[in-house]
Parts: structure tokens; C-alpha cells; sequence
């Protein structure tokens, strides 16, 4: 089953990075899911002051703004999409990797799957929905 885990740093440092993980962390823990043969897709985020946010008003007027945001506690610097067998071990999963650590946060949540036409519910199939196994890169 796919699960997304949502990589959310808790205190950022002046770079927008959260100080707590190195880049070795992260390097392991990619090699770490690429060996396990999970990994779905990934990818890190850009700096939070690319960021720009849109919300729309019941009367269908849009809001564009900039930037970080003084009310942000936690951001969201990145995702992988993983298949494992169940809800358990992608908590496993979760629970090793560095963004989790230190104030920092990894929310899990299963993948729908709405099987379109051609789709077997196979993600290795042809025609299969959710990309392709092992693409993308993340870290910190």
C-alpha cells in the first residue's frame, strides 16, 4: 500500500534548514529507502521564501502572499511517497527519518486510490497510476 509521508522541520535555521539533520542524515536515510526497494517518488522543497500562497474567498476573489509567514511553526520541506505493506511499517519508516527528530514532524497518510481505466490497482502494471518506482531525490 502507499502511504505519503509529509516531512515537516521544526526550527529552521538561517538558511531555512532544519540545523538538527546534516546532510549525512539524509543521505543515509535516502539509501536506506532506495535499498529497501519502497521508494515511490520524493522531493525536497525549495527555501520557504520561494513559498506563495493562494487562497480563494467564498466570493471567488483570489489572495496571492508572499514569503515566509511569522505564524509558521512547522514547514513543510518535503514528501516521499513510499509502498509497504501496511499502515505499521510505514510508521517505522516515518519514525527513522531525520525530519523527524528534534521538533520536527512526519505526517503519514495513506494514498487514495481511485483505479482509473487501464489501472489493475498494480502500481508496477502498465497503465498504473502514481508514478514510477524510484524516481526523484530528497534530503535535507
Amino acid at each position: 500500500m502507499k502511504y505519503m509521508l509529509l516531512i515537516h522541520s521544526g526550527a529552521v535555521d538561517e538558511q531555512g534548514g532544519a540545523p538538527q539533520c546534516t546532510v549525512e542524515d539524509w543521505m543515509a536515510y535516502d539509501k536506506d529507502v532506495r535499498e529497501a526497494g519502497i521508494l515511490v517518488s520524493g522531493e525536497s522543497l525549495a527555501d520557504l521564501v520561494t513559498a506563495t500562497t493562494v487562497r480563494v474567498s467564498p466570493a471567488g476573489e483570489r489572495t496571492v502572499t508572499d514569503g515566509p509567514f511569522a505564524e509558521t511553526r512547522e514547514l513543510l520541506g518535503g514528501f516521499l511517497v513510499i509502498d509497504v505493506p501496511d499502515l505499521d511499517a510505514a510508521l517505522d519508516w516515518a519514525a527513522r527519518c531525520p525530519g523527524a527528530r528534534d521538533g520536527g514532524s512526519v505526517v503519514v497518510r495513506p494514498v487514495a486510490d481511485f483505479g482509473g481505466p487501464g489501472d489493475s490497482g498494480d502500481p508496477q502494471s502498465p497503465g498504473a497510476s502514481g508514478g514510477s518506482r524510484g524516481s526523484g531525490d530528497f534530503g535535507g
